[in-house]
């Protein structure tokens, strides 16, 4: 009889590239400690073996106390594994982009899937696939959504580190300028008029990207309620076309439903007539 009592733990991947998974191998040194109060039961990426027991399969055996899961659903099987997953894990956590949003290959969600499927595959016929790419909350019911791509190593341990202690995890909903500002980094679209999504950005990145004089481009999703109608509005002065702002939130989490007006927004900004200013 196994008298590990240790809260167990499982990792499982949909489709996605496997960085958010090689974000809790990156932890290294914070690691081991973890695996001292946490008992890593399942977790392809690192081992073919469930429990060092037996081998692993995709669906797993459960029951878990802790699944995080990252990917996307595109498939009729994904939909059936979520839900078995779901039943064998007592708490359930998305991580990454393609886990909360449906990630990049949501950008089928605006295109015939079947035109990719033939332009990309050489026998399309043998492909099995949906029409769209959702996140892991469209099936199942999540108990928290940790987002970006990849996922922050910080914030993946103190989402962790919450569970063992029994409390929601501490993660930031502001936008990336809260970041910025406290990074001491001068706003390079005040300063440049470099175009930046930072403010209807998720935090968590720590401004990378401004912090090098390039604006944000959303890896971390949408906040809460972001003001998309002066944010295009900014992204226009700043020089971009409508097109181009479009294009400019349809990448790593194209699909969230935050972002759905953009399109109209950004059409609408191009019909209005130039201000006076720039009439001159």
């Amino acid at each position: 009889m196994d008298s590990d009592d240790r809260p167990s733990l499982a990792v499982w991947k949909f489709a996605s590239c496997d960085g958010c998974q090689l974000t809790l191998l990156d932890c290294e040194d914070e690691l081991l400690p973890l695996t001292g109060r946490l008992r890593i039961a399942h977790f392809l990426e690192m081992s073919t073996a469930e429990d060092a027991r037996e081998p692993a399969t995709l669906a797993g055996t459960g029951p878990y106390d802790l699944s995080l899961v990252e990917g996307s659903v595109t498939t009729a099987e994904d939909v059936r594994r979520v839900h078995h997953i779901r039943r064998i894990s007592r708490r359930l956590v998305t991580i990454g982009a393609c886990a909360t949003a449906g990630g990049v290959q949501g950008l089928r969600n605006f295109a015939d899937v079947e035109e990719f499927r033939a332009a990309v595959y050489a026998s399309p016929e043998y492909i099995a696939t949906l029409a769209t790419s959702t996140p892991i909350s469209a099936h199942v019911p999540v108990d928290f959504e940790l987002r970006g791509c990849p996922i922050d190593r910080g914030q993946l341990l103190e989402v962790i580190t919450a569970f063992l202690a029994g409390r929601k995890p501490n993660i930031p909903g502001h936008s990336v300028c809260f970041e910025c500002k406290r990074r001491g980094t001068t706003c390079i679209t005040v300063a440049r008029g470099v175009p930046c999504l930072g403010p209807v950005t998720h935090a968590g990145c720590g401004a990378l990207c401004p912090a090098y004089g390039r604006g944000c481009y959303g890896c971390f999703g949408p906040v809460a309620h972001p003001n998309l109608e002066s944010m295009v509005r900014q992204l226009r002065h700043d020089g971009m076309a409508g097109r181009d702002i479009v294009r400019v939130f349809r990448t790593f989490n194209a699909a969230s439903p935050e972002y759905g007006p953009v399109p109209g927004l950004a059409a609408q900004e191009s019909t209005e007539p130039p201000a006076e200013e720039e009439r001159r």
